[in-house]
């Protein structure tokens, strides 16, 4: 099999991001339909005010590979990936923002990884974001804190690409973008094997990231504790 027979389900989430989707989308489009396998496109719209879901109708059209999924509220990334593995029909997941920040090319990347190593998990890290200091101090602290209490040292940063049996929507609680760090937590502590890639990432088309700041880290923090907490009641088998 090669990276390009793999049948992939794309989730694009976004929550006001009008200026972008045309673009954005018309990108992800071009380059799913010149895939040689299935593929599928869940766009989730996270609660947007603006005019993001009418901006995804009039781009995705009628094409029945396309299924636009809306929150009643802004939730969240967590949120917005477990609605679209739950939408998803095709073996392999993968996802990306709606901000033009992650090339959509740079899928490639991790579906020839997932080949090339014969593994069911692929994470990425970035070749060079400069997001600010607030950003670099995040990650930092997401990082020393995953040690300190769950001891995993863990190189993940952006989308990963994962076959759909082994994310379990239901048993990851958080909606935050927390949950872009859980789902590799449990994969490294089960002992999944898994590549890892390096993807570019450029400037945002338009628009402002909605995912910094330095509070964040104590809401991290709760997020991990909270993770541990479930973690060991799992292997207990008593509630989650």
């Amino acid at each position: 099999m090669t990276d390009d027979e793999i049948a992939l389900t794309l989730v694009v989430f976004a929550y006001n991001e009008e200026s972008n989707v045309p673009v954005v989308l018309t990108d992800i489009l071009s380059c799913l339909r010149a895939r040689r396998a299935p593929w599928q496109l869940v766009f989730v719209d996270d609660g947007s005010t603006d005019g993001t879901v009418d901006a995804v109708r009039r781009t995705v059209g009628d094409d029945p590979r396309c299924m636009v999924c809306s929150h009643e509220r802004n939730r969240g990334i967590g949120a917005a990936l477990k609605t679209g593995v739950r939408a998803a029909t095709q073996p392999w997941v993968s996802f990306l923002p709606c901000d033009g920040q992650i090339p959509v090319g740079e899928i490639g990347k991790l579906t020839r990884a997932a080949v090339r190593d014969r593994v069911r998990v692929v994470f990425s890290v970035y070749r060079d974001r400069d997001d600010g200091v607030h950003r670099k101090i995040l990650s930092l602290g997401v990082r020393a804190l995953m040690r300190a209490l769950l001891g995993v040292s863990m190189r993940s940063d952006g989308p990963y690409l994962f076959r759909r049996e082994l994310f379990d929507a239901d048993r990851m609680i958080p909606d935050t973008f927390f949950l872009n760090f859980e789902f590799p937590i449990r994969m490294i502590r089960v002992g999944e094997p898994y590549a890892t890639e390096v993807i570019e990432c450029v400037p945002r088309i338009s628009g402002h990231s909605k995912s910094t700041g330095l509070r964040r880290i104590a809401g991290v923090a709760r997020d991990l504790m909270g993770l541990r907490r479930r973690l060991r009641a799992e292997r207990a088998g008593g509630p989650r």
